[in-house]
């Protein structure tokens, strides 16, 4: 038998733990933004395979536990943003918008208008 099976036990078991350590960080940060618990959004999250997650029987309770809780407590609202951050920002550039329209207009009308007719020259 070619290599040592012990080593291939031992990078398995850090490969596992790391994916654990990560789905355990994803349901952190998930509950913190209080975005719902689920298995797709959890593999999004924390970058681990949802067959993982499946066959990780704590993880897998965790999941049912916190989505259970969801159910009989939604998550509240995610703050209202300040006025001065998205909104005022998008009243800026509406503000900035319309009145490059309005130049726009401006300009288009004053190519329309009739120029005078050009002068014949008349050469001697």
């Amino acid at each position: 038998m070619r290599g040592n099976p012990d080593n291939l036990r031992l990078a398995a078991a850090r490969k596992s733990a790391t994916a654990q350590a990560r789905a355990e960080h994803g349901l952190r940060e998930m509950i913190r933004r209080g975005q719902p618990i689920t298995y797709r959004g959890l593999v999004q999250t924390a970058n681990v395979s949802l067959d993982f997650l499946y066959r990780s029987t704590e993880i897998r309770q965790r999941v049912e536990r916190l989505r259970s809780q969801q159910r009989s407590h939604p998550p509240r609202p995610a703050s209202q943003p300040a006025d001065d951050l998205p909104s005022s920002v998008v009243r800026t550039l509406t503000t900035q918008l319309a009145g490059l329209k309005q130049r726009h207009r401006d300009e288009i009308q004053a190519c329309d208008r009739p120029s005078k007719p050009p002068r014949a020259r008349i050469e001697s």
